[in-house]
């Protein structure tokens, strides 16, 4: 098996498909109606913020590998246009997981010798560390959602 369709199917298990930790985004995500997505807690982010950030970065990356610009900016990465019903919500989450499922095609599509080419500019690196910073934070990003929802689910706080 090559290096880069080892490294898609790490992409898939962390966002569509379960892992070695025993969940993924898509499992999460499945079980969160719009209302818990949008609670907010404190000053923290909320679970659409939180999803609405990672399929940012992700379809960006998409368009790199498209032969596109990269135009994501970490400014806009949570300017997460409204949820205002159930089906908002869904259409988010379809855009995330198509997003992802197009994300690990390219990666297994990827020579091996690709994943040491610059990422559009030296300054960032080499595509193999632009892939698995999108692992890495898919990760970071999954831990929080896990935490988030069980505080809104033990009714640690009231939906609003």
């Amino acid at each position: 098996m090559s290096l880069s369709t080892q490294i898609a199917n790490q992409f898939r298990e962390v966002q569509l498909n379960g892992n070695w930790v025993s969940t993924n985004l898509k499992t999460q995500l499945s079980a969160v109606s719009y209302e818990m997505a949008k609670t907010k807690i404190g000053s923290l982010n909320t679970i659409a913020d939180l999803t609405f950030h990672i399929h940012y970065y992700v379809a960006g990356i998409n368009q790199v590998f498209a032969g596109g610009t990269l135009d994501i900016r970490d400014k806009f990465s949570f300017d997460l246009p409204p949820i205002q019903s159930q089906e908002d919500w869904i259409k988010l989450l379809d855009k995330t997981f198509a997003e992802a499922e197009k994300f690990a095609n390219h990666v297994e599509a990827m020579a091996d010798e690709k994943l040491n080419d610059s990422f559009v500019d030296e300054k960032y690196g080499n595509y193999f560390r632009n892939i698995h910073a999108m692992i890495e934070h898919s990760y970071y990003h999954l831990g929080q959602i896990v935490i988030l929802k069980k505080i809104i689910s033990e009714d640690l706080v009231t939906i609003k």
